[in-house]
């Protein structure tokens, strides 16, 4: 495997700006992040207002957008002009410090984690060495964010939201770090690129077919508990409980509207890809892949996982409050500490 300069050490060489000093890093690292910012709000964009729907449709047998530009893809723009130039309601007894800063806080925490994903051919912001423990404590503060908005909205179907995003968030983030860190110790390393690097030998080959040393193939046991915290964590049937649109109207999103309610379905579906992310990173290979280029073998894992999300959607039902609490202390909590010490000890004797 070819290592690559992380992005704004690419950008400080092509364009010279070694030279302006501490100015000319801060200017590569902007370039870097806007370029990663930009291929994420991309797929999410396409994800919202379009291919969510046309997923949907194809499994409930219905006709999916299609007046708008060819397959319906116009809808994207259209979608985004509505909810946008929409009147912003704030409700009179809001806390408005939390209520103005929730949304932000959702989605950027999100952003926040893309910084350390190796996207392939040199698409990496910063790699630092502890970067799967960074993206995990960014990730997190989304729950902050979902609490803020549900407290501050003054509505108790936002508030019951609030605190049942906390509660699933603490009983999934628990067994999805404990799993995460099972490929720590295969690895023996977190730094993302030294993962992926990991994963690039061959576990067996089969005339011309290289299997390759994914840990998702080494331990598909962690690889399932991992997609089914993820489920929970990014909200996700069974797991929507936060939102249940069918119990308290919207959760705690339900006194957001206008650009705020943009900025809560964006956050959704960044968390959505962050997810697939770290998915495609620590148990796919990460952008490795045959003949494409890495960023498109990249790009085709993480959209992957959203099809699986979106399959979740329309295919399971919601599981109950006690129910969803049940399955993640009584259940993956145990299956993932198990998870953890039977990996330490398979990576002890055999010397992986």
């Amino acid at each position: 495997m070819v290592e690559s300069a992380p992005l704004p050490e690419t950008f400080s060489d092509l364009l010279g700006l070694e030279q302006f000093g501490v100015a000319g890093e801060f200017l590569a690292g902007l370039l870097a992040a806007g370029l990663v910012g930009t291929f994420v709000l991309l797929n999410t964009a396409v994800a919202g207002p379009w291919a969510k729907r046309k997923i949907t449709a194809s499994f409930t047998d219905r006709i999916s957008v299609n007046r708008v530009g060819p397959w319906g893809l116009g809808t994207i723009i259209v979608d985004s002009v509505r909810l946008l130039s929409k009147e912003l309601i704030i409700p009179e007894d809001a806390d408005r410090p939390a209520y103005d800063l929730a949304p932000l806080v959702l989605a950027g925490s999100a952003l926040l984690g893309f910084a350390v994903i190796p996207m392939g051919n040199g698409i990496q912001v910063a790699d630092p060495e502890v970067g799967l423990a960074y993206v995990f404590a960014v990730a997190s503060i989304a729950s902050l964010g979902l609490l803020m908005a549900g407290y501050s909205s003054s509505n108790k179907y936002s508030f019951l939201g609030g605190l049942r995003a906390v509660a699933q968030n603490l009983a999934y983030e628990i067994p999805l770090v404990l799993t995460g860190a099972s490929v720590v110790i295969f690895a023996g390393t977190l730094q993302m690129s030294e993962i992926v690097a990991a994963q690039q030998e061959t576990l067996l080959q089969l005339g011309p077919v290289a299997i390759p040393t994914w840990f998702g193939i080494l331990n598909p046991f962690a690889f399932a508990l991992f997609v089914v915290a993820n489920l929970a964590e990014v909200g996700r049937n069974p797991f929507d409980i936060p939102e249940a649109p069918t119990e308290i109207v919207a959760g705690y999103q339900t006194e957001y509207s206008s650009v705020y309610f943009v900025l809560f379905y964006l956050g959704e579906f960044i968390h959505i890809f962050l997810g697939g992310a770290l998915i495609a990173t620590l148990f796919l290979g990460g952008p490795a892949g045959p003949i494409l280029p890495g960023i498109v073998w990249f790009t085709i894992k993480i959209w992957a996982v959203f099809l699986f999300t979106q399959w979740a959607r329309s295919a399971l039902p919601r599981v109950r409050i006690d129910q969803l609490i049940e399955i993640g202390w009584k259940g993956l909590l145990v299956l993932s500490f198990a998870n953890l010490i039977l990996t330490a000890v398979i990576v002890g004797v055999v010397g992986v």
